[in-house]
């Protein structure tokens, strides 16, 4: 016996990743000319690397219309797949953000690279860790609240952006308050892309493992059998399993009842048991229960 609760999230999805798109469109265009007419290197750097969560912004707006297509013959379980698939691609896009900007540090630092950045870079690079800052708790709190990987995924994307810009402000104000370290700029940047890549890695880490079928965490399944014991008539469990399919999870399991209950009344028991668990509050949106007799011989 099995049912299944749908949700559609996409519109939600859409509307949040909207949000942080025009103000990733804004910061780009912000930082790149503070950068140029405010002479510094570090902060048009910082205006491409925002330009890049474009990709992802748009992956996360094409992408929810397909994980939230409804199961059909080849895709029985659905397609909530692509929401974990597009939260390990943002996560690798950060990787490879931090690692272009870690190289591109250390060419710099080795070839002396120099620059006198004036306070308009310095104003911008501020005022982009405060926008970003404020995007990552609002999508982080909207994806929370659909429980969303993919937008919690851009919302720590929108971090590793904070991140990005705080060694850019530093090596700015050191450019202009102490000229004389022309390096600032390039040893913050390294250290930024450290913090990044570490970012894009809790990105996409756990996105590989439910790629791989990982079940609910031992708190969360404890809950659930806990659930199911606690059913009338229901005399153990057994054969539990769980897995997620994007951020929804499937569970299965054998549930024990009196050998001689009728089969009208266990199949009413196995739907009570399946009603509980999804409304269980953990994103359960498929249970399937079987049914077998107490036998005191396996006892």
């Amino acid at each position: 016996m099995t049912r299944i609760a749908k949700k559609d999230d996409s519109s939600e999805v859409r509307r949040v990743t909207w949000v942080g798109l025009g103000w990733n469109v804004a910061l780009s265009v912000g930082k790149f000319f503070a950068g140029y007419f405010g002479g510094s290197q570090a902060l048009i750097a910082d205006a491409i690397h925002s330009a890049s969560d474009f990709t992802t912004d748009i992956a996360i707006i094409v992408g929810s219309r397909f994980w939230n297509a409804p199961p059909d013959a080849d895709h029985p379980y659905g397609h909530r797949r692509f929401e974990t698939l597009i939260s390990v691609g943002i996560g690798l896009a950060v990787c490879a953000v931090g690692l272009g900007l870690g190289y591109n540090a250390v060419v710099a630092l080795k070839n002396g690279e120099q620059s006198h950045p004036e306070w308009i870079a310095a104003i911008m690079a501020l005022v982009s860790i405060i926008i970003k800052e404020a995007l990552f708790r609002y999508t982080r709190a909207k994806g929370r609240a659909i429980r969303s990987e993919a937008v919690e995924a851009n919302a720590w994307h929108h971090r590793s952006d904070a991140y990005s810009s705080i060694p850019v402000l530093v090596a700015v104000l050191f450019g202009i308050i102490v000229p004389e370290l022309w390096f600032a700029d390039s040893v913050g940047a390294i250290i930024v892309s450290i913090f990044i890549l570490h970012s894009g890695f809790e990105i996409a880490w756990p996105g590989i493992h439910r790629v791989a079928d990982e079940g609910a965490s031992v708190e969360v399944a404890q809950k659930l059998k806990d659930i199911a014991l606690a059913c009338p008539n229901v005399i153990s469990i057994h054969g539990f399993r769980t897995r997620y399919v994007g951020s929804d999870l499937h569970v299965d399991l054998h549930v024990v009842v009196p050998a001689d209950m009728t089969l009208l009344a266990a199949h009413d028991l196995a739907e009570e048991v399946e009603r509980r668990i999804i409304d269980a509050g953990e994103n359960v949106v498929d249970a399937l229960v079987h049914i077998d007799p107490y036998d005191p011989k396996k006892v």
